[in-house]
């Protein structure tokens, strides 16, 4: 599952909170080991669309980082 699907499902399941997982990539999707996880907390009266733009707030702040970590330690 991706996108707005996601978000959907999340709504309609009435989860108290979603998140992102940074993993690295691998032949399968999502099933590269984890790097990082971070958590939101979901609002009762949240939409989709706004859960969305929770999670896009987290992957700006966290990609960058994740990726500079991983960069920075590979030229170790």
């Amino acid at each position: 599952m991706y996108g707005m699907h996601i978000h959907r499902a999340v709504k309609k399941e009435k989860e108290k909170e979603t998140g992102i997982t940074i993993h690295r990539v691998n032949k399968n999707y999502d099933e590269g080991a984890i790097l990082f996880q971070a958590k939101t907390k979901i609002a009762l009266d949240d939409t989709p669309e706004i859960i969305a733009k929770k999670i896009h707030i987290l992957e700006q702040n966290h990609f960058p980082k994740v990726i500079e970590d991983v960069i920075l330690k590979t030229d170790e």
